[in-house]
């Protein structure tokens, strides 16, 4: 499959061929697959190659009308797939960064839907909607910020819009989640193309009955990729080979002698993979996609050469859908189009034949109208294509889809700080001018620096234009003033079997409401997206006598290990974040440690720390009620995070995010999102007592070592918007309650720990500490390799593993082999639910508990055990 059509005649060379060719990919399915289609190569432990859009507008230049066109088309499509009056009631969602100019176009095309793509750039006073993660990040990417707070609220088809459709990952993740908060009977699925495997082909049919909807695809060509054995290994080593050559030669001499340059990232030289780079990186013959022209010479710069362009721009109007994008913006702004486009032409030399218009990152849909506007308006050949994030191997070689790569800075001071950025295939292409499309908020002095974005294409062509887009911010909303004081802390023993000293509980009491469910019920309303988890409590585990003897012997052996561990993380908190810390645990998990920490303070050192406990909920986010009590009663730059332990990271993820957004919406800053854990097992935090993967005694009961307090709950009908989120106090469980007693017999170890906590505090204040979230990595692969597809129902860890087998509906267990007396309470649980325990070599936890991934109250028995599939 070395030659197809690519967008020109039959004789061109397939952009694909030379990736094929040299690791024996193949693409194969419908006709017009390559022509859609080329491939790349890229850093990546999963996935060297990449599949490049020929019609997306993002790497490849390409007509306007073509990229308009495709999206347009498929937004026809849904319409009518839905009929009008479902397409009436949908809400259109594409992705930052590839997709968000081809949702516009999908709802452009659908015509009675308005449309939101998610960012990855925070913004200030707007609340967040809902954020998600690409399958394969080790952070939350994408945050939804739409202007309007019930526009994802109601019961209308949602559309998805994606380039690529393969694993289908990323999607379905992304409704399980939106589900979770804003269920609805019906989604579709928007892709260019359709690629998946047969493996991955029936697991739409499974997602949509598992969660109750309906979920249609929608894409313009479906095919697959074939890959022999060892692709990934051959491709990294491919990859390697040319970016070291790249390193020994310099890009001149490596594309003199050998035809490409790889720079991965590399130190900003301007570009790379042209041909014939001078030392200045000029291209002096032809490169990819026309007939390079030598950049003009003189004592001129960069900056004598760009012209600024005012388009306009109607007052009001958003650049994008980043806050949402109605009918009727679209509407408006099709009535600016063509004036803004003739200011273009008139600012364009008139010797112009080849102009190219280059969006910016996110910024896609307001470029690319402008560049069709112009296409129909001007006698010149114009182009499009967009800046972006990703970094990719560049090859001067026909039958290789990125030709030449741009480098050059963040200009948009992003929140997860500087970077690189990336143009593909602009340099060598002949453009007699291109016109830089940029919003307000990306028009920075880096934007003009000498190695800036404008810099790099003045040497590769004779006119740069730029034009500014106002960056659209909403008005805050009005939102009613907030009672002036706040509930002081619940204490013991009115509220916890602790002492009143030891912690104060900002959550309000819901002892008398009936919260409990039974756990089947409960995973199934979780998982079908009918409830979220927090609204509901499960029935409290009454250990047997078996169980509790083993609970007092695993504290018997553990206790030295934990007074260490509890030792050395309240010195690292105390060396490193504060001399005088607010202790605030995360209820309730989080919570005997924040006492045990406060104990330790006070045994070695004489301090008696405020301590406290609030509530954080994945995907709802942390208690905004009790941050502002706790923003009023201490400093927010001494407040210290606590949890027990880490397991794939989300909750140190979530409580990033909550943090950032009540910032935003509260103007109160100081507040440290790292978060203090006794132990980090999956190398989460940079503030741990042990990296251990082991038994800590207070994960194998639920309320009666927690002090009688449950989880926290957060219901619309319980929780109002000036109230704590709640919990329950188990008073009626104070005969088997050993809170006290676990608190008791770890600090009994306090003094004999005492040396080795010195020893330890010390090598960890010396050593690297930074998170590697290799437990994440883990979980991504474990969730794939057991056909999970959802890194929710992964559960890494004892402490995790153990609340699975308490509170959900568990398939089955992973237990390292090997594993001794810290798996012997996971191993009682286990046969006591008919769980089956699987042995894994290597496994980097001591355990991993997997929920059932397609429960309902009829995947068990009677006797609610789960079963094996």
């Amino acid at each position: 499959m070395n030659k197809a059509v690519n967008n020109g005649g039959p004789d061109q060379v397939w952009t694909g061929s030379w990736v094929a060719e040299r690791l024996g990919i193949e693409l194969v399915g419908d006709d017009g697959l390559t022509g859609l289609l080329g491939l790349a190569l890229r850093r990546n432990p999963k996935r060297a190659h990449l599949l490049v859009s020929n019609v997306l507008g993002k790497h490849v230049p390409q007509s306007p009308s073509v990229v308009y066109g495709s999206g347009f088309a498929l937004g026809r499509r849904v319409r009518e797939l839905l009929g009008d009056d479902e397409a009436r009631a949908a809400v259109v969602l594409g992705y930052a960064e590839t997709a968000t100019g081809l949702g516009h176009s999908v709802a452009d095309g659908l015509a009675l839907a308005p449309y939101l793509h998610s960012t990855r750039r925070p913004v200030p006073g707007i609340a967040l909607a809902g954020g998600f993660e690409e399958s394969h990040s080790h952070a939350t990417s994408h945050l939804l910020l739409p202007e309007d707070p019930e526009l994802l609220v109601g019961d209308g088809p949602l559309v998805l819009v994606d380039d690529e459709f393969s694993t289908g990952n990323t999607v379905l993740n992304t409704i399980r989640d939106l589900h979770e908060r804003y269920p609805r009977g019906r989604y579709v699925v928007v892709a260019l193309v359709d690629m998946r495997s047969a493996a991955d082909a029936g697991r739409l049919e499974d997602f949509a009955r598992e969660i109750g909807a309906r979920v249609d695809l929608v894409a313009a060509a479906s095919g697959t990729v074939r890959l022999p054995e060892g692709v990934l290994e051959k491709g990294q080593e491919l990859v390697a080979r040319y970016e070291a050559e790249s390193a020994a030669g310099g890009a001149s001499s490596s594309a003199a002698s050998s035809g490409l340059v790889a720079q991965f990232p590399a130190p900003l030289k301007g570009v790379a993979g042209a041909a014939g780079l001078e030392a200045d990186g000029r291209t002096t013959h032809p490169g990819a996609r026309g007939t390079a022209r030598p950049a003009p010479t003189g004592p001129q710069t960069h900056h004598d050469r760009v012209t600024r362009v005012d388009l306009h721009w109607p007052h009001g109007l958003p650049d994008g859908a980043r806050h949402g994008f109605t009918p009727q913006h679209r509407i408006r702004l099709e009535g600016a189009l063509p004036a803004m486009a003739a200011r273009l032409a008139e600012a364009l030399p008139a010797n112009a034949h080849r102009v190219h218009i280059l969006g910016f990152e996110e910024l896609m849909y307001a470029p690319l109208r402008l560049a069709r506007e112009l296409e129909q308006i001007a006698d010149t050949e114009v182009r499009y294509s967009t800046t972006t994030r990703s970094p990719v191997l560049a090859v001067d070689d026909p039958g290789y889809a990125i030709r030449t790569r741009l480098v050059f800075p963040a200009h948009d001071a992003p929140a997860d700080g500087p970077g690189e950025r990336y143009a593909y295939n602009v340099a060598g292409a002949g453009f007699d001018a291109v016109i830089a499309v940029v919003d307000s908020t990306a028009d920075t002095p880096e934007l003009h620096a000498p190695d800036g974005l404008l810099a790099r294409l003045a040497e590769h062509t004779p006119h740069v234009l730029l034009a500014v887009v106002p960056s659209y911010v909403p008005e805050p909303l009005l939102v009613p003033e907030r009672p002036a004081m706040l509930p002081e802390p619940l204490r013991g023993p009115a509220f916890s079997s602790y002492a009143p000293e030891e912690v104060g509980w900002l959550l309000q009491d819901l002892s008398d409401v009936t919260l409990e469910a039974p756990t089947e019920e409960r995973e199934e309303a979780i998982q079908s997206g009918g409830a979220h988890y927090a609204e509901s409590l499960p029935v409290e585990y009454q250990p047997s006598e078996q169980y509790q003897e083993l609970f007092l012997a695993a504290l018997e052996v553990s206790a030295a290990r934990i007074a260490q561990a509890v030792g050395a993380v309240t010195e690292l908190v105390l060396a490193d974040r504060s001399p005088q810390p607010v202790l605030v645990s995360l209820a309730r998990a989080g919570t005997p440690v924040g006492v045990l920490m406060r104990r330790w303070a006070q045994h070695r050192h004489g301090l008696d720390l405020p301590h406290y406990a609030v509530s954080i909920v994945r995907g709802r986010g942390i208690d905004a009620n009790a941050l502002r009590w706790l923003a009023a009663h201490h400093d927010p730059a001494d407040v210290v995070f606590v949890d027990g332990w880490t397991g794939k990271g989300a909750i140190t993820r979530e409580l990033a995010d909550a943090l950032r957004e009540f910032e935003e919406s509260d103007g109160v800053s100081g507040f440290n999102p790292e978060i203090a854990v006794l132990a980090d097992p999956g190398s989460c935090v940079r503030t741990y007592g042990t990296r251990e993967d082991f038994l800590i005694p207070s994960a194998c009961l639920n309320s009666t070592v927690s002090g009688l307090i449950s989880r926290t709950v957060l219901r619309a009908d319980l929780v109002g918007q000036h109230d704590y989120h709640g919990a329950k106090f188990y008073r009626e469980l104070a005969g088997a309650d050993v809170s006290v007693d676990f608190l008791d017999a770890v600090a009994a170890r306090f003094p004999e720990a005492a040396d080795s906590v010195d020893a330890l505090a010390k090598e960890l204040l010396s050593a690297d500490r930074s998170p590697t979230w290799e437990g994440w990595a883990a979980v991504e692969r474990i969730s794939e390799e057991y056909g999970i597809h959802d890194v929710n129902l992964v559960k890494p860890g004892v402490g995790e593993t153990t609340r699975v087998l308490l509170r959900r509906v568990p398939w089955k267990i992973l237990a390292r082999a090997g594993a001794g007396a810290d798996l012997d309470h996971v191993r009682l649980l286990a046969e006591q639910r008919g769980v089956p325990v699987e042995e894994v070599a290597e496994l980097p936890y001591t355990c991993v508990g997997l929920i059932h991934p397609k429960y309902t109250r009829g995947a068990t028995g009677a006797d609610g055990r789960a079963v094996t599939v």
